[in-house]
């Protein structure tokens, strides 16, 4: 029997099920996240969900001198963070992770500091939105070196929304700072 009719024989005898269809076509395809670019994406993930929501908050509550500007930046953080949120999610699936933005989940693993739900004088609110990017800004260094082991083209998401931030971290602080 020659080599083809070998291979002919051998894929006839092997019967197509629709389930053994289905399991190729879900197969992992291309580079899959290790455990720990996975666990470094879901951090940064559950960061940026937070500091969408801290925005929001102090958005709808901040009151006092310069309440418009400070009203419109935070807004500003908050397009950020919703961008970036969404592209670290994305590309988790890419990497073939499971993004998490339960809220139970961003509750559990937030490293922001909640605020109080109260009104917030701007200077207040300043400086809640400053701790809250930073907070932001600190897990994405933290995981930085890891993620660039692992894949740098993730790396060069996270230093795209660390410079994004640290920006609007200065434009925040700016609002209350003395020469």
């Amino acid at each position: 029997m020659t080599l083809s009719l070998q291979r002919r024989s051998c894929m006839s005898s092997k019967k197509s099920t629709p389930a053994s269809k289905t399991s190729l076509e879900n197969a992992e395809h291309g580079f899959v996240a290790t455990e720990v670019l996975r666990d470094s994406l879901q951090l940064v993930l559950v960061n940026m969900l937070d500091l969408q929501l801290v925005g929001k908050q102090i958005h709808w509550n901040v009151v006092g001198p310069n309440f418009r500007d400070l009203h419109l930046n935070i807004d500003e953080v908050v397009a950020i963070a919703r961008r970036g949120s969404d592209e670290i999610a994305e590309r988790m699936r890419a990497l073939h992770a499971t993004p998490d933005g339960l809220a139970s989940t961003i509750a559990k693993y937030t490293r922001i500091e909640q605020p109080v739900n109260t009104e917030v004088l701007t200077t207040d609110g300043v400086d809640i939105m400053v701790k809250a990017v930073q907070a932001t800004v600190d897990v994405m260094r933290e995981v930085h070196d890891p993620v660039d082991e692992d894949d740098p083209t993730t790396a060069d998401i996270l230093h795209q929304y660390i410079a994004e931030l640290e920006q609007q971290a200065w434009f925040l602080s700016a609002e209350t700072r003395r020469p």
